[in-house]
C-alpha cells in the first residue's frame, strides 16, 4: 500500500499542526517539503495538486486532500488515532468543531495577518508596512489572543481536559507572530500555559515543527520589526 504523503512547509502554521498530529500518533508518511519561499508552490507539477498554490497537502493512496481542518477530521476518521483528538461522541465532537469555525475568522485570520504584514511582506517585497495597517492588524491579532485566554481556556486544553486537533491548530498559530516580535504569551499567564501543555503532550513532534521558527526568532531578538518601524 502506498504511504500517506504530505506536502508542507513549516512557515505554514497549518502544516506544522499536520507535521504535529501525524508524529505524535505515529502515522507513517512520506514527507514532501514544498519551499515557499523560493516558489516551488507555483510549479507546474505543484498546481496539478492545488490550483490554489498553498500548502498543506496530502495525498493519501490517490485521494487527494487540501485544507488542514478537513485534513484532520479525515486523518481522525481514517487513521488508528485516539478519540479524544476528534471525538465521535456528537457533543465532544461539536465543541471541537466549535473552534475549528472560529479559528478561521480568530486566531488563523489575527495571527497570520500580522505575520504577513510585519513579516512576510516586508521580505518579499523590501517595503517598510504602513503604520495604519500594522496597528489595524496588531489590533486583530491582539483582540483573539485575548479571547482565547480569557474564553476559550477554561479547561485544560481548548475542548476540555484532554488535547484534540482544535489545539494544535491553535498553537501553531499563535506560535508565528514571534517571527514579527509579538509573543501571544505575553500578559497572558492561561494561554502561555495552554501552549506549554501542547508542547509537552506533543513532543517531540513540537519542537521539531518549530525548529526553523525558533531559530529565526533567537537569531532576530531585540530587534522587533515594530520598534524598527517606529524608530525609522
Amino acid at each position: 500500500m502506498s504511504r500517506l504523503k504530505l506536502y508542507f512547509d513549516t512557515l505554514s502554521q497549518p502544516s506544522r499542526s499536520l507535521l504535529i498530529f501525524l508524529e505524535a500518533n505515529k502515522i507513517s508518511y512520506e514527507p514532501k517539503l514544498v519551499r515557499l519561499g523560493k516558489g516551488e508552490q507555483n510549479t507546474p507539477e505543484f498546481l496539478k495538486l492545488n490550483p490554489l498554490h498553498q500548502v498543506p497537502i496530502i495525498d493519501d493512496n490517490g485521494f487527494v486532500l487540501r485544507e488542514s481542518v478537513g485534513i484532520l477530521r479525515y486523518l481522525c476518521r481514517e487513521k488508528n488515532v485516539a478519540d479524544h483528538w476528534y471525538p465521535k461522541d456528537s457533543k465532544r465532537q461539536a465543541k471541537v468543531d466549535e473552534y475549528l469555525e472560529w479559528q478561521h475568522l480568530g486566531t488563523r485570520l489575527g495571527c497570520g495577518m500580522y505575520f504577513r504584514i510585519m513579516w512576510l511582506e516586508p521580505l518579499v517585497t523590501g517595503r517598510t508596512p504602513d503604520l495604519k495597517d500594522i496597528q489595524r492588524c496588531k489590533t486583530q491579532m491582539t483582540n483573539a489572543c485575548d479571547i482565547i485566554e480569557n474564553h476559550w481556556l477554561k479547561n485544560k486544553f481548548i475542548c476540555g481536559d484532554e488535547i484534540s486537533i482544535a489545539d494544535v491548530l491553535a498553537a501553531a498559530e499563535l506560535e508565528q507572530p514571534r517571527l514579527a516580535g509579538y509573543d501571544p504569551r505575553e500578559g497572558r499567564p492561561k494561554l502561555a500555559e495552554f501552549m506549554a501543555r501542547v508542547r509537552e503532550a506533543t513532543n517531540p513532534a513540537y519542537d521539531e515543527a518549530h525548529k526553523i521558527i525558533n531559530a529565526v526568532v533567537e537569531k532576530s531578538k531585540g530587534q522587533s520589526p515594530e520598534k524598527e518601524k517606529k524608530s525609522g
